[in-house]
């Protein structure tokens, strides 16, 4: 177990200064006292031993560590603030077991989140849950031991315990779907390689395709950047352009959120295309400000913020218990596909043929 002199050595400062930083009963300056800081959270120091049997109370209270209140470059009709139904859907997963969920706010800057972290821990919280706002890497700083923390829609490469949407499974069961459907040139719209979800769901898209034997064509498949305003939506269109002067153009275009197909609806248009006649959009997420509101409702799957802070709730309420702390193996999470008018259904209708009995099998 690390004490002050391992403290001292790692800030480079004196013993007397990092009691000094312990007890705020003299003098310290603003960055000193963040190197003692930082040193005490690298070695997982516990303050005294009167601290520790303080910690080994039950103080009834969790710390969650989020943007949600602050952000504001998402609106609630077109982001659906994914990171605040996750907030909810903790506060139901909680609710069994009485605690109190303590919610601090980053105001969308990440340097805040030691000095979070180190104010929950000086309320003796039993556990931290962090909330991203999309599926993300993270890196917090580490915690103590007798701690548990709980990552939600986000992951570390410490193993941390995480919750995270399912977004390979979700991509394969709609293009599952889609192929029940009757459609075999199925284009996928991604979003940007760098992100989590730009990863996952092109290979989900070829879970699908494999599954039912269908050819992989890349022609179909593409990367779009569409959300930045100077260039994503010429990106877009050109894309789409590009995609539906193939010789087997696509059936439908998979867009890579909800939002995106909002503004696939407008390019189709401005093509001259009708959806669903000619071609289907499905989108993904099930903003429903989005998906039922736009004519034809949009074909979508449930990205399920909700049932992850559930999940994320109860594996905090497992941790806090001491079963499962050796599991490192993240939780997925995944929702229903929700079929809407804006895709066609190919597939034939089921004919039943009436015939008449032969004359000379009379």
């Amino acid at each position: 177990m690390s004490t002050i002199y391992d403290v001292a050595r790692l800030a480079g400062v004196s013993p007397k200064t990092v009691s000094r930083v312990l007890n705020a009963d003299g003098p310290v300056g603003e960055k000193t006292r963040q190197a003692v800081e930082r040193a005490m959270r690298d070695l997982g120091y516990v303050r005294s031993n009167a601290a520790r049997m303080m910690r080994a109370q039950k103080s009834g209270i969790v710390g969650l560590i989020t943007g949600a209140i602050s952000t504001k470059h998402q609106t609630s009709t077109q982001q659906g603030l994914p990171d605040l139904h996750i907030v909810q859907g903790i506060q139901r997963g909680l609710e069994p077991s009485g605690m109190t969920v303590m919610i601090a706010d980053t105001g969308g800057r990440q340097d805040r989140v030691p000095h979070l972290i180190d104010t929950f821990l000086s309320h003796r919280v039993e556990g931290l849950i962090y909330v991203a706002e999309y599926h993300q890497p993270v890196n917090l700083p580490p915690v103590p031991e007798d701690t548990p923390l709980v990552l939600a829609n986000c992951y570390d490469d410490r193993g941390t315990p995480a919750v995270l949407p399912d977004d390979r499974r979700l991509q394969s069961d709609l293009v599952r779907r889609l192929i029940a459907a009757g459609h075999r040139r199925i284009a996928m719209l991604s979003l940007r390689v760098d992100m989590a979800a730009g990863r996952l769901r092109p290979l989900g898209y070829r879970d699908a395709l494999a599954e039912a034997g269908l050819p992989y064509d890349a022609r179909l498949v593409a990367h779009v950047d569409f959300d930045q305003p100077e260039t994503g939506p010429q990106l877009l269109w050109d894309t789409i352009d590009r995609m539906m002067r193939l010789d087997g153009p696509p059936t439908v275009l998979c867009c890579g959120n909800d939002q995106m197909a909002l503004m696939v609806y407008g390019i189709l248009r401005s093509m001259g295309r009708k959806v669903p006649d000619e071609i289907g959009v499905a989108g993904f997420d099930n903003y429903r400000a989005i998906a039922e509101t736009l004519y034809p409702p949009l074909t979508t799957v449930e990205l399920p913020y909700n049932a992850m802070g559930v999940r994320a709730g109860e594996r905090l309420l497992q941790l806090i218990s001491g079963e499962g702390r050796e599991d490192r193996s993240p939780t997925l999470v995944a929702g229903p596909v929700h079929w809407r008018a804006s895709v066609n259904e190919l597939r034939p209708r089921n004919v039943v043929t009436l015939t008449t009995p032969r004359e000379d099998l009379k």
